[in-house]
């Protein structure tokens, strides 16, 4: 399960970046619209997204995703904040979602990284990022 820390960060966020795995194992990564909850996201839209590479590649069966929010808040000093989700995609369904009625995908977390986010200057040290096991609270 995300944290409330987590939840709230991700919730601020408009986008994520999306990866599936396309034909001859290609990576393909785009940016999404998402909803969030404790356990995965909503990601897709309108009538057209079934045509799109990532529905596509899904529906071919290679659901291992991986998506990741993030941000740069500043260059000056250097602070950046994201969190990295591995996870495995559903069946495409049918649901009034984010950006209105159409097709959209469950993305289940399964593995999880966070980093910086209450949006602290980069040190001495990168910044932690602490893995999250998702499967362990299922």
């Amino acid at each position: 399960m995300f944290s409330s820390e987590e939840l709230a960060y991700l919730r601020s966020q408009p986008l994520a970046r999306l990866a599936t795995l396309g034909a001859g194992e290609q990576p393909d990564v785009v940016p999404v619209a998402f909803e969030v909850d404790e356990t995965g996201f909503w990601v897709g839209g309108g009538a057209t997204v079934v045509t799109t590479r990532k529905i596509r590649n899904i529906v071919a069966g290679r659901r291992r995703v991986a998506l990741v929010v993030d941000d740069l808040v500043s260059l000056q000093p250097f602070v950046a904040r994201g969190v990295r989700v591995y996870g495995t995609a559903g069946e495409p369904a049918e649901r009034i979602g984010l950006v209105g009625p159409g097709t959209y995908v469950r993305i289940t977390a399964e593995v999880s990284w966070a980093w910086n986010l209450d949006g602290k200057p980069a040190a001495d040290e990168w910044y932690e990022t602490p893995r999250t096991d998702h499967s362990a609270h299922s």
